[in-house]
């Protein structure tokens, strides 16, 4: 390929006499004259030091950057925003951290869009901008990887943030004093990196590296680490290769690359979060997937990973046994992964795992297909009466896998956590949070504080929660989330009301109100829509915009 055909978009901005202002700008950021000749790469970068997930990553764009430039492209590093969902939750600022995806697609689009790159590297370290970076790659199309930046350390006492909201909750129990919580809360989170679980963070990093379009190993390194450093570097030089044989994201990002990902991400035994943003990356991408699509790749594939928040390990305790690529090549072996499948590398995901050595002997991280920790998905994709497009479950069976209770109605998710903690809420209710989906809220907050707070008051086995917002990857108990049509639509949801018996099924697969259709058509008369929360700012323009969780949740559907 020509070097010509390599800058098809930095060429534009750069070349010719009528370029010469445009050259003098650059000049002023560090071109030089040989400079204007190399391919453009835009190293987007999520830094902040608002959050320990991304604190570290102005280091990690550098590094990537290096790596860029010493493969004979010329890296210019710009930044996107964060936010922490380990701080919002439980606040009003929580609305806004799925917004952020959005937000974050965007912008990615529009600087490259606007200053010609020819290519990208886009390094995520939280939740939303993990897929918020993947659809702004897909929507340029332009030869891109994406690297993770990369898992934090567990605290002191193998803890991390979800042993801090669950501390809530044993404080209201009366478990722990104050200063118990407090000795907790000082050593949780010991430095840089992503929650370290298999929680969204982790479980979106492991499906973007299965989807291939991150470099073999970066889902599974230390934030803190030279390995990770060097996949930083290995990222920007690779860019280069992408563009000189013209390989994008559509080429990678192919239906089958996201069965593969949907695949891992069961094994993993990873976040709901994973249905709501691989339906939105697909969605921008083009590639036709739905709910169906989870159901059916989960009756194939077991759940592997003994991995928080509802086993025992954390991922860097599966970083030390080789990470997921000895998973991978498992599910390979097995028939569930598609091996000829282009990645970032320029190889199939089959040429990639080709010399990847087993997990070590004795490792109980991951199980073997003879003992796995579920024969089948944990992610449940319910319908029923409540739920007539859909609605998704996390259910590892360790919360057994049906559930019939009376009903316990709350508009927002503050009050349902008051509830939780001052006793009201007690063994056999079944929780309902609405008016907290995408629309209703808006923003679709996660349900962290009160998911945790029931674990931590004991009520795990004994209580039920189901909400048309939706849960952090940290969440677990016998929770249902994404009920569609929400609420605020007039979705079932929003006819429920006190007493009422809910059944909920993970075997059956239903999620059933039992009253009748007739009284539920007497409500339905008598309902009103709420309205609008918000009239003007983002969050106005995300509630106009968006679509339903079973579609992902995104803002630009044709």
């Amino acid at each position: 390929m020509t070097e010509d055909k390599r800058r098809r978009y930095s060429s534009p901005v750069v070349d010719g006499i009528g370029k010469s202002a445009s050259r003098a700008m650059l000049r002023a950021v560090g071109f030089n004259d040989d400079d204007f000749k190399k391919p453009q790469v835009g190293i987007a970068s999520t830094w902040s030091n608002l959050t320990p997930c991304n604190m570290h990553i102005d280091g990690l764009a550098r590094q990537s950057a290096a790596g860029a430039d010493s493969a004979g492209g010329k890296s210019l590093i710009f930044n996107t925003i964060t936010v922490s969902d380990g701080i919002a939750n439980g606040t009003e600022g929580m609305k806004y951290s799925l917004v952020s995806r959005e937000v974050i697609a965007d912008s990615i689009e529009t600087v490259a869009g606007c200053e010609g790159f020819d290519g990208l590297v886009a390094i995520g370290g939280c939740d939303k901008n993990m897929p918020g970076c993947m659809m702004g790659l897909a929507r340029l199309n332009r030869p891109s990887v994406f690297v993770y930046g990369g898992t934090i350390m567990p605290g002191e006492n193998h803890t991390d943030i979800i042993s801090v909201f669950e501390a809530v909750g044993a404080h209201a129990r009366g478990d722990l004093d104050l200063i118990e919580v407090k000795q907790i809360e000082e050593t949780a989170i010991p430095g840089p990196g992503s929650c370290g679980g298999m929680y969204t963070a982790n479980t979106m990093a492991s499906a973007i590296e299965a989807m291939g379009m991150s470099l073999p190993g970066s889902s599974a390194q230390n934030a803190v680490s030279e390995i990770k450093e060097a996949d930083c570097r290995a990222a920007g030089a690779a860019v280069l290769n992408l563009l000189e044989r013209d390989i994008k994201p559509s080429d990678i990002m192919t239906r089958e690359a996201f069965e593969n990902a949907i695949a891992v991400v069961i094994a993993l035994g990873g976040s709901t979060n994973a249905v709501l943003h691989l339906l939105a990356m697909a969605s921008t991408v083009g590639v036709r997937l739905d709910l169906e699509d989870f159901v059916e790749i989960g009756k194939r594939v077991p759940v592997l990973a003994d991995l928080r928040p509802s086993g025992h390990y954390m991922m860097s305790e599966l970083v030390a046994i080789g990470g997921i690529q000895p998973l991978m090549k498992m599910l390979l072996e097995r028939g569930l992964l598609h091996g000829d499948c282009l990645t970032v590398t320029g190889q199939t995901l089959a040429e990639n795992l080709a010399d990847v050595e087993p997990y070590p002997k004795g490792q109980d991280i991951i199980h073997a297909f003879d003992n796995p920790i579920k024969a089948d998905s944990h992610l449940r994709i319910l319908y029923g009466n409540l739920a007539p497009t859909g609605s998704v479950a996390k259910i590892t069976g360790k919360e057994g896998t049906s559930f019939t209770g009376r009903a316990r109605v709350f508009h927002s998710e503050e009050e349902a956590q008051a509830r939780i903690l001052d006793g009201t809420v007690v063994a056999g209710d079944v929780l309902v949070i609405r008016y907290e989906g995408p629309k209703g809220g808006p923003g679709m907050r996660e349900m962290l504080s009160p998911t945790s707070a029931i674990m931590g008051k004991g009520l795990g086995n004994d209580v039920a929660l189901i909400t048309d917002g939706r849960f952090s990857g940290g969440s677990h108990g016998f929770v249902v989330g994404h009920i569609t049509p929400e609420a605020a639509e007039g979705g079932p949801i929003a006819l429920v009301e006190d007493g009422d018996t809910i059944t909920i099924d993970a075997v059956s697969n239903r999620i059933e109100l039992d009253v009748s259709e007739q009284t539920l058509e007497q409500r339905r008369q008598n309902w009103q829509a709420p309205a609008p929360r918000f009239e003007r700012g983002v969050l106005a323009k995300y509630a106009r915009t968006v679509s339903s969780a079973s579609k992902g949740a995104v803002t630009d559907l044709p």
